[in-house]
């Protein structure tokens, strides 16, 4: 180990010549991600009819989402705008942790977001004492408790590795499989590879079959019900969430191809940034177009004068 070596990021190799456009299109999408999330925490805080389970939940998720991506994207930014590609051994891994920390945390709240859905439609007359607002509260915190846990021994090991006085790191941010595929070559290196992608196949895989579990039974409570207007209001309370959960598991798909696959460095590179921002930039707008409470208080909102609320929003919140 080399506790002095710095880590000098190359970001995308085949892309050295178009630094001041993906600056500008990161930047877009950075600020698109701070902006939805920040109004899904608003609406959800400000309307008191939003405190329920399902939207505290939402919260977190949108909290999560800005974490994650304000751990990666300004320092991408930097590298595009003024060629700031350096970063310390220390700053490197305390970047390493805090993105797989935050990306198991993801997982993690999906599987609680389902777990309330379960609840909800499949135990409906238990759930407002099933889920309190301490349970909620618990939930959440074993969710990001566990997952920051998770990646401690991984990134402390590969920290122990070899590596030169600067480093060179084929990506955009210290993701842990391109640091230790730059650290000197040893059977410790392999092991670490190794080890990383179980852990990460374990973590997102196992959420994805406990999600899995929640929507199957769901869907049969929902076929159970009589009425075609129940059940389409039953399953239209899930949408928005198994949506954001096909975002997720297909940006990790993609990621996992690229892994296994023999494909230019920079298509490795650019399916590991797509999976750090692609559910982020795309839960506020999923949440916002196909959930009518929090649209219609986004209108009301944010958008008063340009969107005033219309009458089924507010025979909607009658009801």
């Amino acid at each position: 180990m080399s506790a002095t070596s710095d880590f000098y990021l190359i970001g995308f190799p085949a892309l050295q010549d178009f630094q001041i456009p993906l600056f500008l299109v990161f930047l877009l999408f950075y600020l698109l991600i701070l902006i939805g999330n920040i109004i899904i925490i608003a609406v959800v805080v400000v309307d008191q009819t939003l405190h329920k389970p399902m939207y505290f939940f939402l919260a977190n998720l949108s909290a999560l989402d800005i974490l994650l991506t304000t751990t990666t994207i300004p320092k991408m930014l930097a590298m595009f705008l003024v060629n700031a590609k350096t970063i310390s051994f220390h700053v490197c891994f305390l970047q390493m942790y805090c993105f797989h920390g935050l990306a198991v945390t993801e997982s993690l709240l999906l599987v609680v977001m389902s777990y309330d859905r379960y609840e909800a439609i499949c135990n409906p007359l238990h759930y407002p004492v099933k889920m309190t607002k301490r349970v909620n509260i618990q939930l959440a915190a074993c969710a990001w408790i566990t997952a920051l846990l998770i990646p401690i021994p991984v990134v402390f090991q590969t920290s122990q590795l070899r590596f030169g006085e600067t480093t060179t790191v084929y990506h955009c941010f210290c993701d842990h499989l391109a640091v230790v595929q730059a650290a000197c070559s040893d059977f410790s290196a392999s092991f670490q590879t190794f080890l990383g992608f179980s852990i990460a196949m374990t973590v997102s895989f196992v959420p994805l079959m406990l999600v899995t579990l929640s929507y199957v039974h769901i869907i049969i409570s929902i076929l159970k019900i009589n009425s075609k207007v129940g059940r389409s209001k039953a399953f239209s309370t899930c949408t928005s969430h198994l949506i954001v959960v096909g975002t997720y598991y297909s940006s990790i798909a993609l990621a996992y191809i690229s892994y296994r696959t023999d494909m230019p460095i920079d298509i490795h590179v650019m399916s590991n940034v797509i999976f750090a921002i692609l559910t982020p930039l795309l839960n506020p707008l999923i949440y916002t177009l196909r959930n009518k409470e929090v649209k219609c208080t986004v209108k009301k909102i944010v958008f008063l004068k340009i969107f005033p609320p219309s009458k089924n929003c507010n025979l909607m919140r009658k009801n």
